[in-house]
């Protein structure tokens, strides 16, 4: 092993990754260079750089994705529809492969010949990283310490006394040890007491909204304005004040997850089916992507046609396991994402929203390319619709239960 060779270590400051970086220096002698993602995570990233020179990284880049993040991830998904498993919004998910495709960035900038990830063996991480990196470049050598058998902090709790033994600053505790995820999107909870899908969330797990039960008695009302599926512009009042965004999502996003989070619009308590097999328990709070998501999918039942709607349905689901599986630079999402974008060339106009004790509830939507027609819809008949039509249009969608009918009635009589 050439001791000059040299890594870029996916670096968030957090448990895993603080304790992986001396250990890199001790057990492969490689110079390991830090490599920290700006994507929303609050003040998470405040002295990342000084951390990581005093775990022994020979250099720290940190770039601010929030903006890519928005227009090259997070639109492209809210547009599709994607959700996995009827709950979990992909936060974590839609960041990894953002993250991995710059740190093979940085890895050519340094002349790095590695890159590490410090995801377990169990989760869905480590694929959504190391696909990344075949993806982009396959020539780098992929280093994955919870995956190496030398790697002997197999727990988080012996993670926690390897930082302690080398003096790594480290939020996490034997009694605070819950292994988060944020980023703009969401923040995720897994481990400790969620373990145990019987146990009920405790009020002081959530960061990025309230509990329900402490949210306002009053509720507010917001809208969103969309050009072709994309979020453009929101209105919304703080103590009679009336304010707009337009044209900045990362803005956009930030003040959903604040109005949000007042309400504890977004919680979700999930258990879901892993890629490598196993089930798996999951706490989320996704404020402001929850509100986009209602909001979006309230202007699509306005704006496509009935087939488009539901075949899309179909693509959503799809388009969630890419996502889920780490398969984001692969060309079916980029097939999928140019079915999606046909899909919303009329997905324009606006949706107003109520928020409520958890609950985001449409309160009206227009559009100018609207497909409900009010004439039509009304009970009220008029010469636009002749019911008499309906006589011979269900005659023949029939017909083939009649036959099937007729058949299984004669079958039966001969026996």
């Amino acid at each position: 092993m050439v001791k000059s060779e040299k890594i870029v270590l996916a670096y968030s400051g957090g448990l895993d990754t603080s304790v992986i970086l001396p250990w890199l220096k001790e057990n492969y002698g490689y110079e390991v260079i830090a490599f920290a993602a700006e994507l929303g995570q609050g003040d998470e990233l405040a002295g990342i750089k000084r951390k990581a020179l005093a775990s022994g990284a020979a250099k720290c880049v940190v770039k601010d994705l929030r903006a890519e993040f928005v227009e090259d991830y997070i639109w492209p998904m809210l547009k599709s529809g994607a959700v996995y498993e009827n709950g979990y919004l992909l936060g974590t998910s839609i960041a990894r492969p953002l993250i991995a495709k710059h740190q093979v960035e940085v890895a050519h900038a340094e002349g790095a010949t590695a890159v590490a990830h410090g995801a377990t063996g169990k989760g869905n991480d480590q694929v959504r990283f190391e696909l990344t990196y075949m993806a982009l470049d396959p020539s780098l050598k992929i280093i994955a310490p919870w995956k190496d058998p030398k790697f002997t902090l197999t727990s988080r709790e012996a993670a926690i006394d390897y930082a302690k033994k080398h003096k790594i600053p480290v939020e996490q505790t034997k009694k605070k040890i819950y292994s988060r995820d944020r980023n703009l999107w969401h923040i995720s909870h897994e481990g400790a007491d969620l373990e145990d899908p019987a146990n009920e969330p405790k009020d002081n797990l959530f960061v990025m909204s309230r509990p329900v039960s402490k949210t306002p008695d009053k509720p507010d009302y917001i809208k969103i304005g969309f050009e072709q599926g994309i979020p453009v512009k929101l209105n919304y009042a703080i103590r009679n004040t009336q304010y707009a965004i337009r044209n900045n999502g990362v803005k956009l996003i930030e003040t959903l997850n604040r109005l949000g989070g007042k309400h504890g619009i977004g919680q979700v308590d999930l258990v879901e089916n892993r890629l490598v097999g196993m089930k798996s328990r999951g706490v989320y709070e996704t404020p402001g992507g929850t509100i986009l998501v209602t909001a979006h999918d309230t202007l699509e039942s306005l704006t496509l046609d009935r087939e488009t709607m539901h075949y899309k349905k179909q693509v959503s689901l799809k388009y969630a396991e890419l996502v889920y599986y780490g398969l984001w630079f692969s060309q079916l999402r980029e097939a999928l994402d140019a079915f999606v974008d046909v899909t919303q060339r009329n997905v324009t106009g606006e949706v107003k929203l109520k928020l409520f004790k958890g609950h985001c509830t449409p309160a009206g939507v227009k559009s100018r390319n609207s497909l409900y027609q009010a004439d039509l819809a009304s009970f009220t008949m008029g010469a636009e619709y002749d019911p008499a039509d309906a006589d011979g249009f269900i005659r023949l969608f029939g017909l083939p239960l009649k036959v099937a009918a007729a058949v299984n009635r004669r079958t039966k009589s001969v026996k």
